[in-house]
Protein backbone atom coordinates (compact mmCIF):
# COMPACT_ATOMS: atom_id res chain seq x y z
CA UNK A 1 0.00 0.00 0.00
CA UNK A 2 1.27 3.46 -0.70
CA UNK A 3 0.76 6.83 0.73
CA UNK A 4 0.89 9.23 -1.73
CA UNK A 5 1.07 12.11 0.47
CA UNK A 6 3.82 11.03 2.25
CA UNK A 7 1.53 9.90 5.44
CA UNK A 8 1.31 6.41 7.01
CA UNK A 9 -1.01 4.78 9.16
CA UNK A 10 -1.70 6.25 12.38
CA UNK A 11 -1.98 4.69 15.65
CA UNK A 12 -5.51 3.87 15.10
CA UNK A 13 -5.26 2.78 11.76
CA UNK A 14 -2.41 0.48 12.67
CA UNK A 15 -4.32 -1.11 16.29
CA UNK A 16 -7.12 -2.02 13.55
CA UNK A 17 -4.96 -3.78 11.15
CA UNK A 18 -3.42 -5.52 13.82
CA UNK A 19 -6.85 -6.69 15.06
CA UNK A 20 -7.44 -8.03 11.53
CA UNK A 21 -4.67 -10.11 11.90
CA UNK A 22 -5.14 -11.73 15.17
CA UNK A 23 -8.69 -12.17 14.31
CA UNK A 24 -6.77 -14.20 11.72
CA UNK A 25 -4.85 -15.95 13.52
CA UNK A 26 -8.15 -17.17 16.24
CA UNK A 27 -9.07 -18.77 12.39
CA UNK A 28 -5.87 -20.42 11.70
CA UNK A 29 -6.00 -22.30 15.47
CA UNK A 30 -9.55 -23.03 14.14
CA UNK A 31 -8.47 -25.06 11.50
CA UNK A 32 -9.88 -22.93 8.39
CA UNK A 33 -8.80 -22.18 5.07
CA UNK A 34 -6.54 -19.27 3.73
CA UNK A 35 -9.95 -18.56 1.21
CA UNK A 36 -12.60 -18.67 4.30
CA UNK A 37 -10.64 -16.17 5.89
CA UNK A 38 -9.61 -13.68 3.16
CA UNK A 39 -13.20 -13.69 2.65
CA UNK A 40 -14.51 -14.00 6.09
CA UNK A 41 -11.98 -10.27 6.84
CA UNK A 42 -12.16 -8.87 3.61
CA UNK A 43 -8.26 -9.17 2.72
CA UNK A 44 -6.19 -10.81 0.13
CA UNK A 45 -5.08 -14.45 0.03
CA UNK A 46 -1.84 -13.76 -0.13
CA UNK A 47 -1.95 -11.41 3.28
CA UNK A 48 -4.04 -14.41 4.78
CA UNK A 49 -0.73 -16.91 3.36
CA UNK A 50 1.65 -14.03 4.72
CA UNK A 51 0.26 -14.30 8.59
CA UNK A 52 0.00 -17.62 8.59
CA UNK A 53 3.65 -17.79 7.90
CA UNK A 54 4.53 -15.17 10.44
CA UNK A 55 2.26 -16.86 12.76
CA UNK A 56 3.63 -20.42 12.61
CA UNK A 57 7.43 -18.99 12.63
CA UNK A 58 6.68 -16.46 15.60
CA UNK A 59 3.05 -17.18 17.42
CA UNK A 60 0.81 -14.25 18.30
CA UNK A 61 3.99 -12.09 18.47
CA UNK A 62 4.91 -12.43 14.23
CA UNK A 63 1.56 -10.96 13.35
CA UNK A 64 1.63 -7.79 15.84
CA UNK A 65 2.25 -4.40 14.79
CA UNK A 66 5.80 -3.35 15.02
CA UNK A 67 4.95 -0.01 15.61
CA UNK A 68 5.33 2.95 13.31
CA UNK A 69 8.06 2.48 10.29
CA UNK A 70 8.93 5.92 10.60
CA UNK A 71 12.10 7.98 11.12
CA UNK A 72 13.33 8.15 15.01
CA UNK A 73 11.18 10.69 16.74
CA UNK A 74 12.86 13.15 19.63
CA UNK A 75 11.33 13.19 22.58
CA UNK A 76 10.04 16.37 24.29
CA UNK A 77 12.75 16.74 26.74
CA UNK A 78 15.29 16.84 23.15
CA UNK A 79 13.46 19.20 21.43
CA UNK A 80 12.95 22.06 24.51
CA UNK A 81 17.16 21.23 24.38
CA UNK A 82 16.78 21.54 20.95
CA UNK A 83 14.86 24.71 20.78
CA UNK A 84 17.06 26.44 23.06
CA UNK A 85 20.27 25.37 20.79
CA UNK A 86 18.79 27.02 17.90
CA UNK A 87 18.15 29.99 20.13
CA UNK A 88 21.70 30.24 21.07
CA UNK A 89 22.35 30.84 16.90
CA UNK A 90 24.82 29.26 14.65
CA UNK A 91 27.57 30.96 15.77
CA UNK A 92 27.51 28.83 19.20
CA UNK A 93 27.81 25.75 16.82
CA UNK A 94 30.72 26.57 15.05
CA UNK A 95 29.15 28.68 11.95
CA UNK A 96 30.61 31.53 10.63
CA UNK A 97 27.83 33.20 10.17
CA UNK A 98 24.13 34.04 11.70
CA UNK A 99 21.82 31.79 9.27
CA UNK A 100 20.22 28.36 10.24
CA UNK A 101 19.94 26.80 6.76
CA UNK A 102 18.05 23.41 7.58
CA UNK A 103 20.95 21.33 6.04
CA UNK A 104 22.65 22.83 9.95
CA UNK A 105 19.60 22.54 11.95
CA UNK A 106 19.75 18.37 10.38
CA UNK A 107 23.84 17.86 11.25
CA UNK A 108 22.85 19.84 15.12
CA UNK A 109 20.40 17.25 15.59
CA UNK A 110 22.43 14.53 14.29
CA UNK A 111 25.57 16.21 16.81
CA UNK A 112 23.65 16.86 19.64
CA UNK A 113 21.25 13.57 19.99
CA UNK A 114 22.66 10.58 17.57
CA UNK A 115 19.86 10.55 15.54
CA UNK A 116 19.41 10.97 11.62
CA UNK A 117 16.98 12.93 9.82
CA UNK A 118 16.51 13.97 6.13
CA UNK A 119 16.19 17.92 5.42
CA UNK A 120 12.74 17.48 4.02
CA UNK A 121 11.75 15.64 7.86
CA UNK A 122 14.12 18.26 9.54
CA UNK A 123 11.53 21.13 8.22
CA UNK A 124 8.56 18.80 8.91
CA UNK A 125 10.13 18.44 12.48
CA UNK A 126 10.65 22.21 13.41
CA UNK A 127 7.30 23.21 11.86
CA UNK A 128 5.32 20.72 13.62
CA UNK A 129 6.98 22.08 16.86
CA UNK A 130 5.98 26.25 16.09
CA UNK A 131 8.99 27.39 13.48
CA UNK A 132 9.21 28.89 10.55
CA UNK A 133 10.98 30.13 7.92
CA UNK A 134 12.34 33.45 8.07
CA UNK A 135 13.24 36.45 5.91
CA UNK A 136 14.89 39.69 6.82
CA UNK A 137 13.04 42.17 8.60
CA UNK A 138 14.28 45.38 7.33
CA UNK A 139 16.19 45.95 3.68
CA UNK A 140 20.20 46.21 3.32
CA UNK A 141 21.77 49.62 4.43
CA UNK A 142 23.62 49.65 1.19
CA UNK A 143 20.17 49.16 -0.87
CA UNK A 144 19.83 51.98 -3.40
CA UNK A 145 16.51 52.11 -4.63
CA UNK A 146 16.68 55.02 -6.91
CA UNK A 147 19.71 52.40 -9.03
CA UNK A 148 17.28 49.52 -8.89
CA UNK A 149 14.71 51.73 -9.85
CA UNK A 150 16.92 52.68 -13.34
CA UNK A 151 17.91 49.17 -13.66
CA UNK A 152 14.03 47.95 -13.76
CA UNK A 153 13.56 50.58 -16.34
CA UNK A 154 16.60 50.74 -18.67
CA UNK A 155 18.35 47.44 -18.35
CA UNK A 156 15.96 45.01 -17.98
CA UNK A 157 14.02 45.24 -21.19
CA UNK A 158 17.45 44.57 -22.87
CA UNK A 159 18.62 41.49 -21.17
CA UNK A 160 15.19 40.08 -21.07
CA UNK A 161 14.49 37.25 -22.90
CA UNK A 162 11.95 37.65 -25.83
CA UNK A 163 8.65 35.73 -25.65
CA UNK A 164 8.13 33.57 -27.66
Amino acid sequence: MRYPQGGGLTDAERTARERVRLQAVACFEAGEKNREIAAALRVSERSVERWRRQWREDGEAGVASKGSPGRPRLSDTQIARLERELERGPLAHGWTDQRWTLARVKTMIGRLFHVSYTVEGTWRLLRRHGWSWQQPARRAIERDDDAVELWRREVWPRVRAPRR
